[in-house]
């Protein structure tokens, strides 16, 4: 299977993963499942660690894309037809992160499913989106 993490779910899995359910991690852990992890992911994380509101734990936002390759997951660039279109995914009041709904367009997109613990996502289900 095919699966997309959410930043903060990327965050845990590198520094805390104790907060992930066990469910969660053993899909993650699964050698048959592919991880991937989209390229806005790593923007999010450079801006969020230059504004102080998130430790590294010693490691630089530009160092994090080698870490997850030798973690084995893989790093998928968003395409052009995803951030063209990213004006047809619906606009819900409770949720306008635009790095989250980037990363829902392309986890729609792609047909993968998304790996999350927000719970605003489950609103985007009924468009498309698969979420776990």
């Amino acid at each position: 299977m095919n699966y997309i993490i959410d930043t903060h779910i990327l965050i845990w899995l590198l520094f805390d993963h104790k907060k992930i359910s066990k469910e969660k991690l053993e899909i993650l852990k699964n050698p048959k499942n592919k991880i991937f992890i989209t390229s806005i992911s790593f923007w999010e994380i450079s801006i969020k660690y230059a504004l102080k509101k998130i430790e590294l734990n010693g490691i630089y936002p530009e160092d994090l894309s080698k870490k997850c390759i030798q973690m084995g997951l893989r790093i998928l660039d968003i395409d052009v037809n995803s951030m063209s279109s990213y004006y047809k995914l619906p606009k819900f009041d409770n949720h306008k992160d635009p790095f989250d709904r980037l990363i829902i367009k392309c986890a729609i997109d792609k047909n993968y499913i998304l790996v999350s613990n927000d719970s605003k996502f489950k609103d985007y289900k009924d468009f498309g989106l698969k979420l776990l």
